[in-house]
Formats: C-alpha cells, sequence, structure tokens
C-alpha cells in the first residue's frame, strides 16, 4: 500500500498544464461532470457536498440555466469516489467558487458540442438553433432533436477545451431570483428519510465507542480494560484495541446498554494536562508558540511610544459545534472492500486517512457522502466514520452504524480554538489611524483528515499502534489563513503590522471551525474601531469610512445603513444600536451588521440588518438562508457559547453545561443582498458571524457605557466589565 502524500488546502494551478476554470483544472474531462446516458435527465456531478447550505440547489441552477434545461431535468449527484470530480473538501465559502465555475464552464462547451453536432446535420448555423428544457429547434420551431440524440455520438471523456464561454447574465433565467425550490428540503420538511441517521441498510447492527475521558488518559488495566464479566458476549461484540474500545450489537438499545456498563467498569488514569479555564488567556499569551507575520507595512509601533492613543485585549474561549443532530456513519466490510457511508465535508480526504490508519489500498475504500444533521466544521463526522469502519472490519458482511452520544459532540469532537488578540493603535493630529499593531495567540483552526502523513482521527489515535493525532495547522493566508483569517484589516493605514503566534501545544483538541480565525479577529477589530471612535470623540460609522477606500466595502456600509427603517430613530433608556462590518479573508464576500439590543439583565437582541454583497447572485434565496443562519450562529457564539473544563478533562457534556441560542431569542432578522451580476460569484455562509459579533459587543456599549472584550457577552462577562475601568 503506497499512502497518499498530504492534500494543500488549494490545489495546484502552477502544474505546467493550461489553467482551466474553477476545479475543472484538476478534474479536466466532461464526463467528471455530466452524464446524459438517461434520456430527458441531465446527472451533474459535484465533489461538493449538501450541508444544509443549499449548494446542491444553487449548482443545479448553474447547470440548468447554461444548458437551457428546466430544474426537474437536472439530478445532482454529490460526492463520491465512485464517480464525479474530486474537489477536496467542502469548506471555505467556495464551493459556488470553484464547483459551480467548473460545472457552469463545462456545461457551456458540451452545449456547444451538441448544438455545433445538430447545426452540422442539419445544414444550420448553430446560433440559428435554439434550446428550451434540452430540445433543439431552428427559429422557425422546426424540431431538430435533443442533447441525448446528438451526444450518444460525441463521447465526454475528452478534456475540456474552452469551446464556448458561458452565457452572459442577461441570458440567464434561473440566477438571482429567489424563486426556485430548494431541492433538498421536501424530505426535511415532511419528516421523510434525508439524513445519513435514516440510512437503514439490511442486517445492520449497531456500534458504540468507549472513549478516553481526555486525549492523555490512560487504561488501568491495559491488558485487560474490560472485565470479564461485564459484557454478555454471547449477544455483545467486543473490539479492543490500545485505548479504544468498541462494540457492536443487534440493536440500538443492547448497544447504549453496554455501553453503560462500559462506563462503570473501565477504569482510566487521568493528569491534569490542561491549563487553569479562567487563566486561560495567559496560557495562551505564554505557551510554546511558533511566530509568523502575516503583514508588516510601514514603521513598527512600540508598546512604549509616545502618541499611543488606545491598546486593548479581546478574547474568544473555545466553542463546540454544537449540532442538533449527532455524528453518525455506517460501514460495510467484504474482506476485500471497505463501504463507508458519511456525512463528512471532504470524503476524499477522509479516505486518505482510512487508508493509513487501516493499511487499505485507497481503491478499496468507496466513500458516499450522506447529509448530515448541522455542520460548521470539522466536527466528529470523520472520526465516527472511523470509529465504523474499525468495528464494521471487525465483523466482516455486516453493516455497522455507529452514533455518538451527546457528551462525545461536546467533548470528543474538534473544538474551535481559544484565541487572545492584543490590538494596539496610535491616532494623528487628524483624528486618522496611523499606526495599528494586532497580535494573536491562537491554536491552528485545522485537523482535517489529508492534510498531514499522520491520521488526525480521534480513534486510530488511541489504537495499540496509533500515533499521538499531529498539531492542528493553519491554511496559508492564500487560502484565506486559519488563526490569522481576517487579522490584516480592511482598512487603509500608512503602518500596519499583524504577528501570529501558532501555539505549539495542543492540551485540548481544535480544527476548523466555521470562518476559523475571523470570527475573533473581527471582532476585536470592529470593537477596537468602535473604541478609537469614541476615544477620540468620533462617530464611529464616519470613524471607519474614514479609513475605507475599496467601493464596495463603503457600498455594503452605507447599504446597510440606508437600508435600516430603525437605525436612525431615537433610542428609549437601556437601547443601544452597534455596527460592524468584514470582507471575509478580504477577498470573499462583504458584509456590513447593525445590531439593536435591549440591555437588562441580559443582553436581548431586538433587530439585527445585515447588508451583503456575494457578487453574481446565483440563488438569492440560497444566499438569504445562508446569510441568517450564519447572523444567528454569530449571535449565539456571541451571546452565550463556551466550553468548561477542569485541569484533567473537558466538562461540557450536555446542553445544560453548553447552552445555544433558543427560538425565543431570535431577533427581528432584515438581510439586505447587493447583487453584483458582472462580478464573480462569492460564498456567503461565513462572512456574518465576526461582524455579528462584534456590532453587538458595540451596541451593548451603547446601551450600557460598558466595554466587554472576553466572549460571551454573558451576564456573568457584563457584570465583571461594569466593575472594572474601561
Amino acid at each position: 500500500m503506497t499512502a497518499a502524500a498530504p492534500r494543500g488546502f488549494t490545489f495546484d494551478r502552477n502544474d505546467g498544464r493550461p489553467v482551466l476554470p474553477g476545479n475543472l483544472h484538476t478534474n479536466r474531462q466532461l464526463a467528471q461532470w455530466l452524464d446524459f446516458s438517461q434520456p430527458g435527465r441531465v446527472r451533474v456531478f459535484t465533489g461538493k457536498v449538501e450541508l444544509g447550505q443549499g449548494i446542491l440547489t444553487a449548482l443545479s441552477i448553474i447547470a440548468a440555466d447554461e444548458l437551457d434545461l428546466s430544474l426537474d431535468q437536472v439530478h445532482i449527484v454529490s460526492a463520491t469516489t465512485l464517480e464525479g470530480p474530486d474537489e477536496g473538501m467542502t469548506s471555505s465559502s467556495i464551493s459556488v467558487q470553484d464547483s459551480g465555475s467548473a460545472i457552469r464552464h463545462a456545461c457551456a462547451e458540451v452545449r456547444f458540442l451538441a448544438l455545433q453536432q445538430a447545426a452540422s446535420h442539419h445544414g444550420l448555423p448553430a446560433q440559428a438553433l435554439c434550446v428550451e428544457q434540452g430540445r433543439f429547434s431552428d427559429l422557425q420551431g422546426r424540431a431538430l432533436g435533443d442533447y441525448w440524440h446528438w451526444l450518444k455520438k460525441i463521447s465526454l471523456h475528452r478534456e475540456y477545451q474552452g469551446l464556448s464561454t458561458p452565457k452572459p447574465i442577461q441570458s440567464l433565467k434561473l440566477h438571482g431570483h429567489g424563486k426556485v425550490r430548494r431541492i433538498d428540503l421536501p424530505e426535511k420538511i415532511m419528516g421523510q428519510p434525508r439524513f445519513i441517521h435514516d440510512l437503514r441498510l439490511p442486517g445492520m447492527r449497531h456500534g458504540r465507542v468507549h472513549r478516553a475521558p481526555s486525549l492523555t488518559a490512560q487504561l488501568v488495566h491495559p491488558d485487560q480494560p474490560v472485565p470479564v464479566d461485564v459484557l454478555d458476549l454471547s449477544s455483545i461484540d467486543l473490539v479492543v484495541d490500545g485505548r479504544f474500545i468498541g462494540i457492536v450489537a443487534a440493536t440500538e438499545r443492547e448497544a447504549d446498554a453496554a455501553m453503560a456498563r462500559l462506563q462503570e467498569h473501565v477504569a482510566w488514569s487521568e493528569s491534569a494536562s490542561l491549563p487553569e479555564m479562567h487563566d486561560l488567556a495567559d496560557f495562551l499569551r505564554n505557551a510554546p508558540h511558533e511566530t509568523t507575520y502575516p503583514l508588516q507595512k510601514g514603521e513598527v509601533l512600540g508598546a512604549e511610544d509616545a502618541g499611543v492613543s488606545l491598546s486593548r485585549e479581546y478574547f474568544k474561549p473555545y466553542i463546540a459545534h454544537a449540532s442538533i443532530g449527532l455524528c453518525c456513519a455506517l460501514a460495510q466490510w467484504d474482506g476485500q472492500t471497505l463501504q463507508v457511508w458519511t456525512h463528512s465535508q471532504g470524503i476524499q480526504n477522509l479516505r486518505d486517512d482510512l487508508t493509513k490508519a487501516l493499511s487499505l489500498d485507497k481503491q478499496a475504500i468507496v466513500m458516499r457522502h450522506v447529509e448530515g444533521s448541522g455542520c460548521y466544521g470539522h466536527n466528529g463526522a470523520d472520526d465516527v466514520a472511523f470509529d465504523a469502519a474499525v468495528l464494521a472490519m471487525a465483523q466482516p458482511g455486516d453493516p455497522v452504524r455507529v452514533v455518538w452520544s451527546r457528551a462525545d459532540e461536546l467533548s470528543q469532537a474538534p473544538l474551535g480554538s481559544a484565541h487572545l488578540v492584543s490590538l494596539r493603535a496610535r491616532l494623528n493630529e487628524q483624528g486618522r489611524i496611523s499606526h495599528w499593531h494586532h497580535e494573536l495567540w491562537a491554536n491552528g483552526y485545522s485537523s482535517r483528515p489529508g492534510r498531514s502523513l499522520v491520521p488526525t482521527l480521534l480513534g486510530a489515535s488511541q489504537r495499540a499502534q496509533g500515533q499521538p493525532m499531529p498539531l492542528a495547522i493553519n491554511p496559508p493566508l492564500a487560502a484565506g489563513g486559519g488563526s490569522d483569517r481576517n487579522a490584516i484589516p480592511a482598512y487603509s493605514f500608512d503602518n500596519t503590522h499583524v504577528v501570529n503566534h501558532r501555539l505549539m501545544v495542543m492540551p485540548i483538541r481544535t480544527s476548523a471551525m466555521r470562518a476559523l480565525g475571523a470570527f475573533a479577529n473581527v471582532f476585536a477589530i470592529e470593537s477596537f474601531m468602535d473604541e478609537l471612535a469614541h476615544a477620540s470623540g468620533q462617530d464611529p460609522l464616519q470613524f471607519r469610512k474614514l479609513h475605507m477606500e475599496d467601493p464596495r466595502s463603503l457600498a455594503v456600509l452605507n447599504a446597510v445603513v440606508d437600508r435600516s427603517t430603525w437605525w436612525q430613530l431615537p433610542k428609549v433608556e437601556g437601547e443601544g444600536h452597534g455596527l460592524a462590518w468584514a470582507r471575509y479573508k478580504n477577498t470573499s464576500a462583504w458584509c456590513a451588521v447593525l445590531a439593536r439590543v435591549q440591555a437588562g439583565e441580559t443582553l436581548r437582541v431586538l433587530q439585527l440588518d445585515v447588508a451583503v454583497d456575494v457578487g453574481r447572485v446565483v440563488d438569492l434565496d440560497g444566499v438569504i438562508n445562508q446569510t441568517e443562519g450564519g447572523a444567528l450562529q454569530g449571535m449565539s457564539w456571541a451571546l452565550k457559547e463556551s466550553v468548561k473544563f477542569d485541569r484533567t478533562r473537558i466538562t461540557t457534556q450536555s446542553w445544560a453545561d453548553y447552552p445555544i441560542l433558543r427560538f425565543s431569542e431570535v431577533p427581528e432578522l432584515t438581510i439586505h443582498v447587493l447583487d453584483q451580476p458582472d462580478q464573480s460569484s462569492l460564498g456567503a455562509g461565513e462572512s456574518v458571524q465576526g461582524p455579528v459579533a462584534a456590532a453587538l459587543g458595540n451596541a451593548l456599549f451603547d446601551a450600557l457605557g460598558v466595554r466587554v472584550r472576553h466572549l460571551p457577552l454573558s451576564q456573568d462577562h457584563i457584570l465583571q466589565a461594569l466593575n472594572l475601568p474601561n
């Protein structure tokens, strides 16, 4: 077996071949994207997966518009290793940008090839043919066949050549109209099977894995961790490999009962390997780290320099994915082929790690994506897939289904890193910022499979011959960055320095959480801009505009203010207004947020107005839904979420320990979409979380005159801030 080489965060486009659009570059054959073998229907392949973000609908719109088909004629095939393109991860809000671009161009070329074939046969110029619902006709309405007829003579096992450019925006009928039905919603709304939890296979058995309570916990009795009389081995199959302890049972009830007995009788030894939770900021600052400099421009602002106007620190705790649906996977092993059904964001990356961890050839593993209920980054989906694979290989022939517990979800899955930001700035005599210094400390923001020589799967590290999981790393800035994502301010300052300290220890497992470092960095930057404005006696909105040069940045900020129905209205006592904005990754979507809050015993959010510019809008309803969901998620993170732990283990085990936003707390939410049909499409899902958190913090200050710099903006932190000098 040859181990798969680690995957990069971006595909190499400087490989000596002509550069093709989007992910066509690495999946160059038309047949990898389109199949016309079923009359009246087109199968469109993508390596991207549905995570509730509506991507399959958006990609269907692109294909239908480019091929002149109805949406009912398009069948989008989600990621599988059996067919279709390898597009790596579904992450970083680039699916429309990369997969959509590839599908658009592949469809344009196939349309051109089919029209040329029909036109040549009938002795007509191709421009004299019309296409509607896949059927061809001339200008007089005479039927001239369809795609399925003419493409029988053309093999799509050919490389894209750029024979035709995609349609202009004015020729697209479905783009941007918001009238398209989401293809993934009907089953969800009607309670029909759609999620991986609904999948049932003949003869399926049920597995569970008893986890070590912490990353460093060791078995007290490693030679016989499970006492012989604990389980009825006539009905329960036990799998023990080092610290990996799993069981397989005929029913879920038997599996859960066996797990309860294991939790009572398996003894673990733990050490005080975690930092003090209440001194976490100091731990981040003082832990061993490597230092990089994402931006060094102009003079360095020294801490002792005269004229430094303000110096502040902002902190974000560890946060969990906290999906409502639990992580789940199914696997089946017949002695030669391992089949895995998973809601992983990257089935190709996961397959790479499974080949290393299970010593299998890559071609012996078949991966199929099935939707899960909620996914906001690198959750436990890859880990539970490994669990299912190991238990299935111990039971050849039987499909094995594994579901994690709520405690596993909150304490065993990777977390979004704790993150400390120190900001310093100097203002000149004109009230403009002349010097800016941004310094941050955090673990890396990626431990995803496939990007290391060593598997990053939890269960793999716990086997007898397993290797410790590698430290979380950061994507390079060219791919959006990790802990330094959005650390470079999107303002015009003459002297700007950004310093990134990545921790070289990982006492708590961290990886990709939606928006990565942008959430903490935007919260810090936009809170600090507000503080600088107030400290210099300037209006926060005008102060921002004073430092903005990009016209689309100004446009999104102006739009949210101009379109708001409440921003200019008088405020009642205890009410506060706040604003914030950012361009996600400094290369993707623009987003501006206004927040209206009522500050009492707790912070109540009354209204959120959000303006977004995602370039060309493919699915208007999808953009609105994504922005709404991201805004509510950012609100939940900002107001409530924080993982708790003691010196030995994560103590967050249930919803009682980890409250999230409730339906009763959802504010009035208005989304303003700035369509830019002549610009490239950009992702919508991760642009809003940081601006929402900062807008809420700024609104809290406006309401109470107190600045909370330690997330979440909880009652405890508000009271602490009230008792401290600001």
